[in-house]
């Protein structure tokens, strides 16, 4: 998934920079807002874990306000993100093709921004009324006499940050319309493309095909958009929209539905857990924890065959258990390791291949993020997720060390003949403490008060966060520039996945509508499709969109199809809860996509961290590949002996 803006923009024109000039400082004003907003939120709920835990008294209101105030951080940032070109997006289509088809490239952005501008604009118009209405009848949240608050504030901001979302999406249009009007070929591509998309719309509403076939339709048409390059939350919301137009003949209805996922889907106390795990991450990151844990690794196995690539997934496991972001891993541990493996004679294909490799450990070894996002998706318990994926990420990191040390034994050319690190210098007990003492406090903080029923998902998140960033200032790490940093990272990332969420709530209605998630479980069932052909063909084209999408995108758009077959098909085959095991083998399936071309977000986060000329992306896809391998193993071993990821959830 791209992190940068294909763009074929030239000159702007005067009224493009004027819109500019006016549209970025405010744009810019308010993601700082969000951005700080998040580090507030952090020290209520720190603060209402103390006042509960300590003194028996909580601080009355940080619930609500949590719940309320996610809608405004992702609305107040997200201007911000797509002006940066950080909206997700996939781009292994229109960036070749800007190169290739510049014609065709300039049609399809200028496309892409007029849907955005357009569904933002329809947002903008339906929430108006309900933010007025906020403001006049005095509707508030909490209750009378403990906390209340006025919602109209953060309505407001909320309709502020679509609103200005639309104005950053027509600017991008009237960029690209500009271009087009130099390039009148483009010009001609760009109606042609328009003309196509209303004759096939004209042709589906002539037919008047059944509810089961415009649900297919719209999941037919949101993969398409996804592939050719459209903003993924974008693509969700027009599918959602038109869908429930289509199915339900209401566009009324169909915006309603729009406007009630934008400002319901995410308005929940236990959404909060998602800025505040990646704040607490890229804390960690900051921290040099990573470089800590690899050193001490480093040292304890330089003697063995493979070392310091065994090393390098140690130092990554690690590192996992307290941030649950492969990417994070993939970056951290390519400017760590892989030079260390290269000066004792390891190839770099094999050292960054071990990197991207390993770094999927990140989302297997709780707290993981991806676990997060299925446990919405499905209503299943993130606590339960979390322990169910112990035993999982644990194996699946010693079936990468048995394979490291076997091909350092027997097979050293895969490697590149390494050489033993006895240049590394031995560390002492009291280094090794020293070093890896915060990882194992913030271990203990978050999963053992998770895990004790201390702290929900959410608490546990904040005073992880808030605990990382002691250890932060402890290393001597901490300062303003590095703090601002991180949170405006952190608010980047946060609406990306939580727009996401948003997004696909509005799909997921349309899918329900439709009828085809029941419609799917009934067909399977009366077809007799049993357990193991059901889970193969779901691991298939999980992995296969996996070379296409980002993990975050596909749980969103696969698994509400597939999920109300589960109790029937995998539970008889599974002990314990089924839904648990489900979600454990689904986020495996998903972390194989990050190795696998012609996407592989952490192979190229590793090429790009690299960032060297004699390194091709080829050379890191070919050292990841025995880890996929290693990968899809521990993926069957765990679907034909599903106790070792249900045992927790046994009676």
């Amino acid at each position: 998934m791209a992190a940068a803006e294909t763009s074929t923009t030239t000159a702007a024109t005067p009224a493009v920079v004027a819109l500019r000039r006016v549209l970025d400082p405010v744009t810019s004003a308010l993601a700082a807002a969000a951005t700080a907003w998040i580090f507030v939120l952090m020290i209520l709920v720190c603060a209402d874990v103390i006042g509960l835990k300590v003194f028996s008294s909580p601080v009355y209101g940080v619930v609500e306000v949590t719940a309320a105030s996610i809608v405004a951080v992702v609305f107040a940032q997200l201007p911000h993100t797509l002006a940066k070109g950080r909206l997700t997006r996939a781009d292994f289509f229109i960036a070749p093709l800007a190169m290739g088809a510049p014609s065709l490239a300039r049609a399809l952005e200028t496309a892409f921004a007029a849907t955005g501008t357009a569904i933002f604009a329809l947002l903008t118009i339906a929430l108006s009324e309900p933010t007025w209405s906020a403001w006049v009848d005095g509707d508030y949240i909490g209750t009378q006499g403990i906390f209340t608050m006025p919602i109209w504030p953060i309505s407001l901001l909320v309709l502020l940050g679509i609103a200005l979302t639309a104005a950053e999406f027509a600017a991008q249009t009237v960029e690209r319309l500009d271009d087009l009007r130099r390039a009148p070929r483009a010009l001609v591509v760009t109606l042609a493309i328009v003309g196509s998309v209303a004759a096939m719309a004209a042709l589906v509403v002539m037919l008047g095909p059944g509810r089961i076939a415009l649900g297919t339709i719209g999941i037919a048409a949101l993969v398409l958009l996804i592939l050719i390059g459209m903003h993924v939350p974008v693509a969700m919301m027009l599918v959602g929209l038109v869908g429930v137009w289509v199915i339900r003949d209401n566009p009324d209805l169909a915006l309603r539905t729009l406007r009630s996922a934008t400002t319901g889907a995410v308005a929940k106390f236990e959404f909060g857990v998602v800025p505040l795990f990646v704040l607490m991450g890229l804390l960690v990151d900051a921290s040099d924890l990573g470089r800590d844990a690899y050193r001490v690794a480093a040292a304890l196995l330089r003697k063995l065959y493979g070392g310091l690539a065994i090393a390098t997934v140690a130092a990554n496991a690690a590192f996992a258990a307290v941030t649950g972001i492969s990417v994070a891993s993939a970056a951290v541990f390519t400017r760590i390791a892989v030079p260390q493996m290269e000066a004792h004679q390891y190839s770099t294909g094999f050292a960054a291949g071990t990197v991207a490799g390993s770094s999927v450990l990140g989302m297997m070894i709780p707290p993981s993020l991806l676990l997060i996002i299925f446990g919405f998706v499905t209503e299943t318990s993130i606590g339960a997720l979390f322990l169910a994926a112990v035993i999982p990420g644990l194996l699946l990191a010693v079936a990468f060390c048995v394979y490291i040390y076997l091909a350092a034994r027997f097979a050293p050319e895969r490697l590149g003949c390494p050489s033993v690190a006895d240049d590394i210098e031995p560390v002492s007990w009291a280094e090794i403490g020293k070093a890896m003492a915060p990882i194992l406090v913030l271990m203990g903080v978050v999963l053992g008060g998770i895990y004790g029923g201390l702290f929900t998902p959410t608490q546990a998140g904040a005073v992880g966060a808030a605990a990382t960033l002691i250890v932060t200032a402890l290393k001597g790490r901490l300062s303003a520039p590095m703090l601002w940093k991180v949170m405006k990272d952190t608010g980047i990332v946060s609406v990306t996945i939580l727009l996401l969420v948003i997004a696909a709530s509005a799909f997921t209605k349309m899918l329900v509508m439709s009828g085809i998630p029941n419609a799917f479980a009934q067909m399977l069932l009366a077809e007799g499709v049993g357990f193991w052909l059901f889970i193969l063909g779901y691991f298939a084209v999980i992995v296969i969109l996996g070379m296409f999408l980002d993990s975050t995108s596909i749980i969103l758009i696969v698994v509400p199809l597939v999920v109300a077959a589960v109790p029937q098909i995998v539970g008889a085959h599974v002990p314990g809860d089924a839904m648990v095991w489900f979600g454990i083998v689904t986020v495996l399936a998903v972390e194989i996509g990050l190795l696998t071309p012609p996407f592989g977000i952490s192979v190229y986060v590793v090429k790009a961290t690299l960032d060297r000329e004699d390194v091709p992306i080829g050379a890191i896809f070919r050292g990841a590949l025995p880890f996929v391998g290693i990968m899809a193993a521990v993926m069957l071993l765990l679907t034909a002996v599903p106790i070792l990821t249900t045992i927790w959830s046994l009676p």
